[in-house]
């Protein structure tokens, strides 16, 4: 593992040897990266490099726009998701794959929770990526499906991984209880278009296997 610090942020690069292999970047709460990258290779993945973005401003960089906060002692939304992408394009990305053998076969982007929505928001402003993983993506995110629906894409994706646990969506929570509704309708909207994707609903609330649910998503991705 290589890492670097940019504008505060910590990026942690799991190379792959081989060379043309895809590189896939992942934006991570509590820097989850050693934990989803050994677990990628236990379970047999692929070949692929990890390039990891960690010590986030969480409610900020992953926020396409300002919204209220979604709980009761949650902290609002401000959203600087344009922000951190032109950091992401500008200076991590180029910095990161330097320490690769070669360019990259495809680039992905993945995440979790809100990091699962800034992956999917990030295809409507760069052409860079072209798979997606949204593993519990926020997609309750107040005007997202809406936005998802009136936009294009910057380039058609080859293919996006949707999943969600079974009681996300079992919240008194008006904003949250959505989550299930809106991944399923925005997966459709996508299929209808003929894009390959998948909606995999896996045991449980958003906070239990996160680890094994971005693996999964990865796994999908480099399998396709």
């Amino acid at each position: 593992m290589r890492t670097f610090t940019t504008d505060n942020k910590t990026i942690s690069i799991f190379p792959c040897s081989e060379s043309e292999s895809p590189v896939i970047y992942l934006n991570t709460f509590l820097d989850e990266s050693q934990k989803v990258y050994e677990t990628a290779q236990a379970t047999g993945c692929s070949p692929f490099t990890l390039v990891s973005v960690s010590d986030l401003d969480w409610n900020h960089d992953m926020a396409p726009w300002d919204s209220p906060a979604a709980f009761k002692k949650g902290e609002p939304f401000t959203g600087g998701a344009d922000d951190y992408l032109r950091l992401l394009m500008g200076e991590i990305i180029p910095r990161a794959e330097k320490e690769l053998p070669g360019p990259p076969a495809w680039r992905g982007i993945a995440g979790y929770s809100l990091a699962g929505l800034f992956a999917l928001y990030a295809i409507y402003q760069t052409d860079v990526f072209s798979r997606v993983g949204c593993m519990s993506g926020s997609l309750w995110f107040p005007g997202f499906k809406e936005y998802i629906f009136s936009h294009e894409p910057k380039r058609r994706p080859d293919c996006i991984y949707f999943s969600l646990g079974d009681k996300e969506a079992k919240t008194r929570n008006p904003v949250l209880k959505t989550v299930q509704e809106n991944t399923e309708e925005i997966q459709d909207f996508y299929q209808s278009k003929g894009i390959d994707t998948v909606f995999q609903l896996n045991p449980g609330n958003h906070f239990v296997q996160g680890i094994e649910r971005t693996v999964a998503g990865i796994q999908w991705l480099l399998n396709r």
